[in-house]
């Protein structure tokens, strides 16, 4: 009788146990979430607004993380111990065009404020990656290469190569880029052989001569050795820039996937291995909207194991294609090289959102780059060879009075350069696609760096769920912000 007493008194106490948790201590719990009490350790906030009050500009964090409110419909849940591509940088273009501005047009007090804007970390958005054309693109005071030879004639023993032409301002910008930021990488990518390589005998369309493929791979190394003289490692290479486009204006040329393939497998490839030379290959350099390309490339199996990855352009197609080449071929790594703005979609709200969305939705399809077009061109858009150009920089530096500005490019790039180091990895985050994008990594230092990108007409409070942190955050409306915290 005493121990059926018990047991009755046992049950009991476990019952109003468990409602004690339930009505108490879970409430408690739920309270928590939706009433948040504190945001993460030395948490960071820098913004942009679409009306340019703010221009990555630093926040005080009491005015963004909003206590006592109801739990949001936006959650953003991070996940570090869920990890994805490691990042290799953020950057854009020392063209021909823009290291003349900075150089030659700019008094050196000028230019040491644009150098320090550009590449410093704490004095500016600390660029970490820069394309550079290998020779004249379209944005150069003229069509230049390293071995330009006469109509008709040839140089297969690159006697003339000569790199003097970089050497008188774009080199040494380089070596100033590298001082201010010792992480900058740098690859190089040719926008035409020297024509006497080519079928027109010119830079200006046409194809490579098939006699010209063991050349034309020791003009890649005869760069990067020279380069290397100067002090300027090349980190990656590409063969060909935009291969499935030929300008009528601007240095350029057609190179088939089959071609491609060919050079770096039979040419390429075995050059770099003969003269010990690490510098990165990547394949294709090209839109969204041709994958078969890479594939194409990839199927050579020979051509496989020289490529370290492909680089992608965002002129067509759409980010999740880099996605679909992930997911093929997982042991190959996916580069964004170029994105330009300019004015077919005009500043600042249009090519703000749009660009956001590059800096989102490229790390979120595995790309371990983001780069823009040329650092800097002037009030015309140039200098270029072309007859009319509508592309625009991260600085407009005006050759008449000197003024320099920012435009919307340089913000842009800004939320993830600044903040994103090389090494960091992307981690997960869930997205809410053309609402509130967000893309989230983990840096070197174990710092965390969530960037977020209103896209709609509606301030937003969206919960950020971290570990054991929970806040709330306000986004205004077509605004970015980039959080930081340890």
């Amino acid at each position: 009788m005493k121990k059926r007493v018990c047991r009755k008194i046992l049950c009991f106490l476990i019952v109003v146990a468990i409602s004690f948790y339930f009505l108490v201590v879970r409430r408690d719990t739920n309270m928590v979430l939706s009433n948040v009490q504190a945001s993460p350790q030395n948490l960071e906030i820098w913004l942009t607004t679409v009306d340019q009050k703010n221009l990555l500009k630093k926040q005080n964090t009491s005015d963004f993380v909003k206590k006592n409110v109801n739990k949001s419909k936006y959650i953003i849940k991070i996940d570090p111990k869920k990890k994805y591509q490691t990042m290799e940088g953020f950057g854009a273009s020392l063209t021909d065009a823009s290291a003349y501005l900075i150089a030659k047009v700019l008094p050196e007090n000028e230019r040491e404020k644009v150098l320090k804007k550009l590449f410093d970390y704490k004095e500016g958005i600390g660029i970490s990656f820069l394309r550079q054309p290998m020779g004249a693109s379209d944005y150069a005071t003229k069509i230049y290469s390293y071995d330009d030879m006469p109509k008709g004639e040839s140089d297969f023993e690159m006697k003339h190569f000569s790199i003097n032409h970089d050497k008188e301002y774009i080199i040494p910008l380089l070596k100033k880029a590298v001082q201010i930021n010792k992480q900058l990488k740098i690859m190089a990518t040719p926008w035409s052989p020297p024509g006497w390589m080519k079928t027109t005998d010119s830079m200006i369309g046409g194809s490579l001569w098939p006699d010209c493929y063991e050349a034309y791979a020791n003009y890649f190394v005869k760069f990067i050795n020279e380069y290397k003289k100067e002090g300027i490692e090349i980190y990656a290479i590409t063969p060909q820039n935009e291969p499935l486009y030929v300008p009528p204006h601007y240095p350029g040329m057609s190179m088939s996937a089959e071609e491609q393939a060919e050079f770096i497998k039979n040419y390429l490839g075995p050059a770099f291995k003969k003269n010990n030379i690490k510098t990165k290959i990547l394949c294709y350099d090209h839109n969204w909207d041709v994958p078969e390309y890479v594939m194409t490339v990839y199927k050579d199996k020979e051509a496989y194991k020289y490529i370290s990855g492909s680089a992608w352009h965002c002129y067509a197609g759409s980010h999740e294609t880099m996605t679909k080449i992930h997911n093929l071929f997982p042991d190959k790594e996916i580069w964004f090289t170029e994105a330009s703005g300019g004015e077919w979609i005009p500043a600042f709200e249009k090519a703000f959102l749009d660009q956001m969305m590059h800096v989102i939705r490229a790390p979120r399809n595995w790309a371990e780059t983001v780069v823009w077009w040329n650092i800097a061109l002037d009030e015309n858009n140039g200098p270029t060879v072309l007859p009319h150009s509508t592309c625009r920089g991260l600085v407009k530096i005006e050759q008449k009075t000197k003024k320099v500005i920012y435009n919307v490019d340089y913000y842009t790039l800004g939320h993830i350069s600044k903040f994103v180091k090389p090494g960091a990895v992307r981690i997960d985050s869930n997205t809410y696609q053309n609402d509130l994008e967000n893309v989230a990594f983990l840096n070197p230092d174990k710092s965390v760096v969530l960037i977020i990108s209103n896209r709609t007409s509606e301030n937003k409070i969206a919960t950020v769920q971290y570990l054991n942190k929970n806040f709330n955050i306000y986004i205004p409306a077509k605004a970015a912000m980039t959080l930081c915290w340890k």
